[in-house]
C-alpha cells in the first residue's frame, strides 16, 4: 500500500491524487496522510462512491491516516471523487462570501444579510441552491441568526452548501446547524451548469 502525504492539502487534492493511485495498475491501496477531518470525509466519500473499502485512525490532534483499499476503475467520472453537490438543471444559485453584505458598517451589514436571505424565502420559484464561502461559512453554524431562514429554505427544496474547506479553517465543521459541506470541485461544477448567479 502506497502512502502520501497530504497534509496541508486543500481539497480536493488529497482525493484526486488518491484516486490516481488507486488507478494504477497493480495498486490496491493506499493510506493518505491529512490534517483536517474534512478531508477524511471526503476521501470516505470518494472510496464508497468508487466501491473501495475506507478506514480512518487520528494518530494525533489534527493528524489523520486514511486507508482505502481496492482500485478505482480507469472510467469511474472525475466528479464522484470527492463530497459535491450534484448539479441540477439551470437555475439560481447564490454565493454568499462573507457574514456581512457590503461595505461600511459591519453590524449594519449583518442586519442587510440577515434580511437578504429571509428575502430568498419568499421568491417563487426559490433557489435552487446557496452556498456559503469564506465568511460565509459563520451563516450556517449554531447560534447564527440566519440559521432559521435557511432552515425554511431546505425544507422547501433548496440546497444549501458550505464550503468544507472555510469550515475548517475557521472551526466551525462540528457546528454546521444546516445544509451539508461541499468541495471546491462540486461548487466549481454546480457553477458551471447553473443558468443565473448571484453573489455577495
Amino acid at each position: 500500500m502506497k502512502t502520501i502525504d497530504m497534509r496541508g492539502q486543500p481539497c480536493p487534492i488529497p482525493v484526486i491524487n488518491a484516486k490516481k493511485i488507486l488507478a494504477e495498475p497493480g495498486v490496491d491501496g493506499v493510506a493518505v496522510l491529512v490534517d483536517n477531518i474534512v478531508a477524511v470525509q471526503n476521501l470516505e466519500k470518494m472510496a464508497k462512491g468508487t466501491g473501495c473499502e475506507f478506514s480512518y485512525s487520528e494518530e494525533k490532534p489534527s493528524s489523520y491516516r486514511v486507508a482505502i483499499t481496492g482500485s478505482v476503475p480507469a472510467g469511474v467520472p472525475s466528479e464522484r471523487t470527492c463530497v459535491a453537490p450534484e448539479p441540477m438543471p439551470s437555475g439560481l444559485v447564490v454565493l454568499i462570501t462573507s457574514d456581512h453584505m457590503g461595505e461600511g458598517s459591519e453590524e449594519l451589514g449583518k442586519l442587510l444579510i440577515k434580511g437578504f436571505i429571509f428575502s430568498l424565502t419568499q421568491l417563487d420559484p426559490l433557489p435552487e441552491a446557496v452556498i456559503f464561502l469564506n465568511g460565509g461559512a459563520y451563516l450556517t453554524a449554531d447560534g447564527a441568526n440566519t440559521v432559521p431562514d435557511l432552515l425554511a429554505l431546505q425544507e422547501r427544496g433548496t440546497a444549501i452548501f458550505t464550503c468544507g474547506t472555510c469550515a475548517n479553517y475557521y472551526k466551525l465543521t462540528e457546528s454546521l446547524a444546516v445544509g451539508s459541506i461541499a468541495d471546491m470541485m462540486g461548487i466549481v461544477g454546480r457553477l458551471a451548469v447553473t443558468g443565473r448567479i448571484i453573489t455577495l
